[in-house]
């Protein structure tokens, strides 16, 4: 399966992805890290939808998708880490002032999974942010060890598969998502 990963400025790809069956389900759209959380509380059903069709529309784009030829089998999420949650978070330290982007979420549709989607996103992402301008990428996975993650929670990823991707550990966390401790994982550009 040759992967190709773009930013995701098609609203209907991201749609695809994130958007729930419902249309009025308050399925997450990868805003919860993205928008202060009375923002994010504050937008209901088809609202949320509207606010990433917006975000797709300008500048950067909210993230990646990789495609499996023109069908979007997987999802990143990447900002400016100033733009999001992470710049005022008390469980995940800021290691400098480099003005460093966030990786905090990897997605990959059901079928289309163990065929190499997450590695081709963050490899994606780590570019999609090179061509921004970003100095470093940090992520924030799950440090499972050898422990099976359960598949709704594994959205923040796993160390190793960063570690895979050039990552380096720069900090622990006080973060724990899904029973499992987050670290403070970065890839530099410079």
């Amino acid at each position: 399966m040759a992967i190709d990963v773009r930013p995701a400025s098609e609203f209907e790809d991201v749609r695809a992805l994130l958007g729930p069956k419902s249309p009025g389900a308050n399925v997450c759209w990868c805003l919860s890290y993205r928008i202060p959380s009375k923002l994010n509380n504050g937008l209901r059903g088809p609202a949320r939808g509207v606010y990433v069709a917006e975000l797709c529309r300008k500048g950067p784009p909210p993230g990646v998708l990789a495609y499996d030829g023109e069908v979007p089998v997987g999802w990143a999420a990447v900002a400016p880490r100033s733009d999001t949650a992470f710049a005022r978070s008390r469980t995940i330290p800021h290691v400098d002032d480099l003005p460093v982007w966030s990786l905090w979420c990897v997605r990959v549709r059901p079928g289309h999974r163990g065929r190499g989607v997450s590695h081709a996103l963050i490899a994606g992402a780590v570019e999609f942010a090179r061509v921004q301008g970003a100095p470093a990428v940090e992520a924030y996975p799950l440090d499972s060890g050898d422990a099976k993650v359960d598949l709704t929670m594994a959205y923040a990823g796993l160390r190793k598969n960063f570690e895979r991707a050039g990552f380096v550990h720069r900090a622990d966390t006080s973060s724990v998502l899904a029973g499992h401790p987050r670290v403070l994982m970065r890839f530099d550009l410079r």
